[in-house]
C-alpha cells in the first residue's frame, strides 16, 4: 500500500525523517520496499502568471510568453503549448531547476533566435501524469506569484511503498498504519470523527435489504441519497488519490475509494435511478446470494462474467448487479447523469470472497481487503463518514437507510487473553541491557505499556505476574493466542534489543536413511547418462480412479496424476518439437488414484530412454541411431548394477500403451517393482516420435525398502580369486515362451556354489530350428578360490545343468 506521509501526518504525529520512520516500520515487520520523495521532482519549479503573449516570429507552432515569477522583471520564454494564453497561473521552471522526472535541467536557450529563459510546464513534465494535452493552469483568486507551486500539487510529500503481511489486515488503511506508527514512536493519533448522519426518513421509493446467505454475508448496509451533482473532486481529495495510485473519477466514487484507503473498508455506490429502470419498479430489494448456473452480467472493466455457484452476488428484485465484495456491475455504474445513490457498506465473509474472485480470475482492491478481513466494528463509522463526505461534496440528502444482518447487535468485536509474564521472559529470553548492568527481563511495566500502545486494555488477573489482555476490535483477527501477544510485545520492543541465545549443544546435520537412499537412486541414473526432470502432479481430468480437485485453477491442473509416463512422452515431445534432439530422462515424484473412495497416493521413479548416446555420429552420417530394447534395458540394468540390486524380468503385454512383445515386468526378491517397455507402434505414430522410445516406471517403496536391508545398506568386500577360471559352454532349443532369467537361475542353482557367472552369448530363430523354439547358447563359468578346478570337479556340476534343463523346460541338447 502507498502511504502518504502528507495524509499519515494528519492523523498522528510524526517528528522522524521519513528514511527513519521506513526503517522503524521495516523492522516491525512492516517491509517498506520504496520511498518516493516528490519532493525532488518540482524543487525550484515556481508560480507564475503569462502576463502578455505573441506568435514566434519564426515559427508558426511556437509563442514568446512574458512570465512573471515575482521578480523585478517578467521572464522571457519560448512556449509550444496550445493552451496558452495571457493572464493564467501556471508552473514554470526557472534556470537552475532540474526535472527530474524527465531528467532536464533548465538551462537559457535560443529557441529560433529567440532567448528562453525557463519553460512553462505540463503535469507529465512534473511526474503527475504520463500524457498532457497542454501546460497546467491553475484556478486561483490572487496567489502569491514566484511562491513554491509544490503545496499547490501535491509534490510536498513522500510516498512510502508499505508491504504488510497476510494477517495484518488493519494495515492497508491509512487509519491502521497510523496506528501502528504511533505504537512504534509514540506519537499522538487522531482519528478521524464520523459525525452522525440526519437521515430523512422517506419511505418512497422503498428501500429493503433482505440476505439469504448470511455466512457470505453477516451484515449489509444500504442507504439512499436524493439529489446528488456528480462533478470532479476537489484538489485535495483527487491529490490524495493519486498519491495513492488512485485514479479519480467523480466526487462520489472518489469518496468511496478515499474511505477504502483510509478505513479499510470497501464501499460500492449505485446509480438508484439505474437500478429503478434495470429492475422495473420502483421499490428497489436490494439482496445477497449465490450464482445460478447458467447466469452472468458485466461488470466495471466491461468484461462479460459467466457466474459459477461459488460467486456472491448483490441482487436487484433477484438480478445481479454486483460482484459482492469484488466488483459492481457496468449497468447500474455512477455516471455524469446521475442524481440519486444507493450507497453499499457490507461486510463479506473471507473464505467466500477469495473463492469467488478466484472463480472469475478477477482481483480488486477490495476483494484484497475482504479476504484478510475487514473490521467489522468500523463498518458504520466508515458508512457514516462516506456519507457525510457525499453530502459535502456532491450536495443531496439521505433519505433511506436500511440494515439486515444475521442478528448480531453488537459489532465491537474483542476478546479477553491471559498474559503470563514468566512466559513472555522465557520465549523472548535476556535484554542487551543486561549486560550494561540493567534489568535482565522486561519489567511488567514495560509489557503493559507497549500493549496498551498498540490499543489493548491491560489489567491484572488476580494472579501473580499475570495481566488479562482485551484485545481492541481492529485487531480480533490477529491476536488470537497467548503467543500472539508475545510476538507483539518483540516487535515493537525490537528485536534487536534481545540478546542472540544460541542452543547450549549442537549436533551435526545427517540425512535420514530413506532420504540417503533416495539420493542414491538419483545418482544412480544420473551416472546412466538420464537426465532428472520435473513436472506437475497436476493434469487434465482423463480417467475413471482419479483424484479431481474440487477448486482447480485451470482445466489442464484439475486433477493429480495417477502415473507418471504421459508426463515424460509429452516432455520428450515437446523437446523434439523445438528442436532439443531425443530426451533420455527420469523423474521421482508421487502419484495418487481412488481405490473405490478411498484414496492412494505413493512414491515412483519413471524414465524414458529414446536417444542415441553416442556423442559423435560421423560414422553414422550425422544421423541418430535407434536404441535396441537390449540397449535401453542395458542403461536401466546399470543402474541396478549400481545400487545392488538383482532384479528380474518376465514378459507381460497388459499396458495397452506399450509394446505387447517388448515389455517386461520387473520384480525384486518377489515383489512387484514397475514395468519397463517399448512405446506401442499405434502410440509412437500418434505422437510423431522416433521408432523406438522405451519408458519406465518403478514403485519407489519397494526400491528402498530392498535398499535399505542390512545386505545392501553397506557395501562388502569380497576377495578375488587368484585361480583360473573353467568355462563351459552349453546349447539347446527351448521353447520360445521360456523365460530365459528362469533357465537362468535353475542352471545357477543347479550347478552349486562352483558356478561364478552364466551368461547368455547366442540367441537364433529361424532354419534348422524347430517350430515355437530357439536356439539358446549360455556359457557357465566355473571358479574356485582355494584351488584349480579339475574336470572331476566341473563335470558332475554341468550334468547337473544338463539335467535340470531337460527336466525343468523340456529343451533338446545341442551340446
Amino acid at each position: 500500500m502507498r502511504i502518504s506521509l502528507n495524509w499519515l501526518r494528519e492523523l498522528v504525529d510524526v517528528a522522524i525523517a521519513p528514511e527513519e520512520l521506513a526503517e522503524t516500520l521495516t523492522m516491525a515487520g512492516f517491509e517498506v520496499e520504496d520511498i518516493e520523495d516528490r519532493r525532488t521532482w518540482a524543487d525550484g519549479v515556481l508560480l507564475g502568471k503569462i502576463v502578455a503573449i505573441e506568435q514566434h516570429p519564426n515559427a508558426d507552432k511556437l509563442r514568446v510568453c512574458q512570465v512573471d515569477v515575482g521578480k523585478a522583471e517578467p521572464l522571457n520564454i519560448v512556449c509550444g503549448a496550445p493552451n496558452a494564453r495571457a493572464d493564467i497561473y501556471v508552473p514554470v521552471a526557472v534556470v537552475g531547476t532540474f526535472l527530474s522526472q524527465i531528467d532536464l535541467k533548465i538551462k537559457p536557450a535560443k529557441l529560433r533566435g529567440v532567448p528562453s529563459a525557463g519553460m512553462i510546464c505540463s503535469l507529465a513534465e512534473l511526474g503527475l501524469s504520463k500524457e498532457s494535452a497542454g501546460i497546467h493552469i491553475f484556478e486561483l483568486e490572487n496567489p502569491e506569484l514566484g511562491s513554491d507551486i509544490r503545496p499547490l500539487l501535491g509534490l510536498d510529500d513522500v510516498i512510502l511503498d508499505l508491504t504488510a503481511t497476510a494477517n495484518r489486515a488493519d494495515a492497508l488503511s491509512m487509519v491502521g498504519v497510523a496506528r501502528e506508527v504511533a505504537a512504534l514512536t509514540g506519537g499522538s493519533l487522531r482519528i478521524p470523527e464520523a459525525t452522525d448522519v440526519a437521515i430523512q426518513g422517506k419511505e418512497s421509493p422503498n428501500l429493503t435489504v433482505e440476505i439469504s446467505e448470511f455466512e457470505g454475508c453477516p451484515i449489509y448496509i444500504g442507504t439512499a441519497i436524493e439529489g446528488v451533482k456528480i462533478a470532479p473532486s476537489p484538489a485535495w481529495l483527487q491529490q490524495r488519490l493519486q498519491a495513492a495510485g488512485v485514479r479519480p473519477i467523480n466526487n462520489v466514487v472518489d469518496v468511496t475509494n478515499y474511505i477504502l484507503l483510509e478505513w479499510g473498508q470497501p464501499l460500492h455506490a449505485f446509480d438508484r435511478d439505474r437500478l429503478q429502470s434495470f429492475t422495473a419498479t420502483q421499490d428497489i430489494n436490494i439482496g445477497v446470494r449465490f450464482a445460478k448456473t447458467g447466469e452472468s452480467f458485466k461488470t466495471l472493466d466491461g468484461q462479460n462474467r459467466n457466474l459459477q455457484p461459488q460467486n456472491l452476488l448483490i441482487t436487484a428484485s433477484e438480478k445481479p448487479v454486483a460482484l459482492a465484495g469484488v466488483m459492481g456491475g457496468e449497468s447500474t455504474e455512477v455516471h455524469e447523469g446521475t442524481q440519486n445513490l444507493v450507497l453499499e457498506a457490507a461486510i463479506f465473509d473471507q473464505a467466500t470472497i477469495r473463492r469467488s474472485a478466484r472463480a472469475q480470475g478477477l482481483r480488486s482492491e477490495s476483494s484484497i481487503r475482504y479476504e484478510r478481513g475487514v473490521n467489522q466494528a468500523a463498518l458504520t463509522t466508515a458508512c457514516n463518514r462516506a456519507v457525510s463526505l457525499i453530502l459535502e461534496l456532491a450536495g443531496g440528502a439521505a433519505t433511506v437507510q436500511k440494515t439486515a444482518s444475521s442478528g448480531a447487535d453488537d459489532l465491537s468485536f474483542s476478546r479477553s487473553l491471559e498474559l503470563r509474564l514468566d512466559r513472555v521472559n522465557l520465549v523472548l529470553g535476556k535484554l542487551k541491557r543486561s549486560e550494561t548492568g540493567g534489568s535482565e527481563y522486561l519489567e511488567p511495566a514495560e509489557v503493559k505499556h507497549i500493549l496498551t500502545a498498540l490499543g489493548c486494555e491491560v489489567v491484572p488477573a488476580g494472579k501473580e505476574r499475570v495481566f488479562a489482555i482485551a484485545v481492541p476490535p481492529y485487531r480480533y483477527r490477529d491476536l488470537e493466542r497467548e503467543i500472539d501477544l508475545i510476538e507483539e510485545i518483540a516487535r515493537l520492543h525490537g528485536y534487536d534489543n534481545f540478546c542472540e541465545t544460541l542452543p547450549s549443544k549442537t549436533e551435526p546435520g545427517y540425512l535420514s536413511p530413506e532420504y540417503a537412499a533416495i539420493r542414491n537412486v538419483r545418482s544412480a541414473f544420473r551416472a546412466a547418462g538420464l537426465t532428472e526432470l520435473m513436472h506437475y502432479s497436476l493434469v487434465k481430468t482423463e480417467g475413471e480412479n482419479q483424484v479431481v480437485l474440487a477448486n482447480p485453477l485451470f482445466v489442464e491442473y484439475s486433477a493429480l496424476r495417477t502415473e507418471m509416463r504421459s508426463g515424460l512422452i509429452d516432455a520428450f515431445q515437446y523437446n523434439l518439437e523445438q528442436g532439443n534432439g531425443a530426451l533420455n530422462g527420469f523423474e521421482v515424484g508421487r502419484i495418487f488414484w481412488k481405490d473405490g473412495d478411498v484414496m492412494q497416493e505413493a512414491d515412483a521413479v519413471a524414465g524414458i530412454i529414446g536417444g542415441d548416446p553416442t556423442v559423435g555420429k560421423w560414422q553414422q552420417g550425422g544421423r541418430d541411431r535407434a536404441l535396441t530394447w537390449f540397449e535401453a534395458k542395458g542403461i536401466l540394468e546399470s543402474v541396478f548394477q549400481e545400487l545392488g540390486l538383482a532384479v528380474e524380468y518376465q514378459s507381460d503385454s497388459s499396458n495397452s500403451r506399450l509394446h505387447p512383445g517388448r515389455t517386461a515386468a520387473l520384480s525384486l526378491n518377489g515383489k512387484h517393482l514397475g514395468i519397463f517397455g517399448q512405446l506401442h507402434p499405434q502410440l509412437q505414430q500418434e505422437k510423431d516420435l522416433p521408432e523406438q522410445v522405451y519408458v519406465f516406471q518403478l514403485d519407489l517403496a519397494v526400491l528402498l525398502a530392498e535398499l535399505g536391508r542390512s545386505s545392501n545398506s553397506t557395501r562388502k568386500f569380497a576377495a578375488y580369486s587368484s585361480f583360473p577360471a573353467s568355462d563351459r559352454d552349453i546349447a539347446f532349443f527351448a521353447p520360445i515362451e521360456v523365460p530365459v532369467v528362469d533357465m537362468q537361475s535353475a542352471m545357477k542353482k543347479a550347478a552349486g556354489s562352483l558356478l561364478d557367472s552364466v551368461e547368455l552369448f547366442d540367441e537364433y530363430r529361424g532354419e534348422n530350428v524347430p517350430a515355437g523354439q530357439r536356439s539358446l547358447a549360455f556359457r557357465l563359468i566355473y571358479r574356485a578360490g582355494d584351488r584349480t578346478l579339475s574336470e572331476t570337479d566341473v563335470e558332475p556340476a554341468q550334468q547337473k545343468v544338463r539335467d535340470v534343463l531337460v527336466e525343468k523346460f523340456g529343451v533338446s541338447l545341442r551340446s
